[in-house]
């Protein structure tokens, strides 16, 4: 197994922007990618539906970068209303948004012979329908305001490779990629891009409540640095599609693995 790589300081490579950033509470990628964003120079405005993991994480980030910097209110995914309330916010605060990441997702493992409706459908509703409420409201407000903006959506590795047990995640993940690339055409004419990544295992305590660890262990064994991935690891890899280091890129899923071939 290869060590775990220092951590990356930031660059200022998004000096001056605005992002919201969807299941931005607590340790994963979300939270990850939320730091990640304030120490590049930017402004967030998190949700979560987590309500008490939402406060403490945005107080945390307000005392370290600063509360002008931070803001935070409950959103819910599967319900445009709370949808609306935070690109609502993030205009009113900072005069606009510059970036979205969808990072809101739900996961669970059932054979699909013993799948319910109801897993089904909760697994989709938050993981591609809320991608798509997400997405919608922030194409609708980057064409408003006709200054361009940058969509990065969180796809996973099992969109495109089977695992036993999850077929709900992976076709609403699989549904997250054909979304990005049709939204990504359609913003082009706007000047509006929109990628995704793909991350195989990152690490963080939530994953660890809802996974076995004999699951966690041979989804580890099959990445090639026989680890798995800091969250900051796949948030780095965000802030690459959401600076103008991948100014071409638009329509993109970008695989962020050590999972051999």
């Amino acid at each position: 197994m290869t060590p775990q790589p220092p951590y990356v300081p930031g660059h200022s490579l998004l000096d001056g922007r605005t992002a919201v950033i969807t299941a931005a509470a607590g340790a994963g990628i979300g939270g990850a990618t939320a730091r990640k964003f304030l120490e590049e120079g930017a402004r967030i405005v998190i949700g979560d539906a987590h309500e008490r993991r939402l406060k403490e994480s945005a107080a945390a980030l307000a005392e370290e970068f600063g509360a002008d910097n931070v803001a935070a209110l409950p959103c819910d995914v599967t319900d445009q209303q709370q949808v609306d309330a935070l690109f609502a916010l993030a205009a009113e605060r900072h005069d606009g948004l510059d970036i979205v990441v969808n990072n809101a997702g739900l996961g669970g493992t059932a054979d699909l012979v013993d799948m319910t409706d109801e897993q089904w459908a909760r697994v989709l509703d938050v993981t591609l329908n809320g991608t798509f409420r997400c997405t919608r409201t922030a194409l609708r407000h980057f064409k408003d305001r006709a200054t361009g903006g940058i969509v990065v959506n969180n796809a996973s590795v099992v969109g495109w490779r089977a695992q036993r047990g999850q077929a709900h995640y992976a076709a609403a993940k699989a549904g997250v990629m054909a979304l990005t690339r049709c939204a990504a055409l359609e913003a082009a004419d706007f000047g509006v891009r929109v990628n995704a990544v793909a991350p195989s295992l990152a690490m963080h305590p939530h994953l660890v409540k809802v996974t076995t660890p004999e699951l966690l262990a041979e989804l580890t064994e099959r990445e090639a640095f026989g680890r798995y991935a800091e969250p900051w690891e796949i948030a780095n890899v965000i802030v690459f599609l959401a600076s103008g280091y991948s100014s071409y890129m638009t329509g993109e899923t970008v695989s962020v693995s050590s999972q051999r071939a």
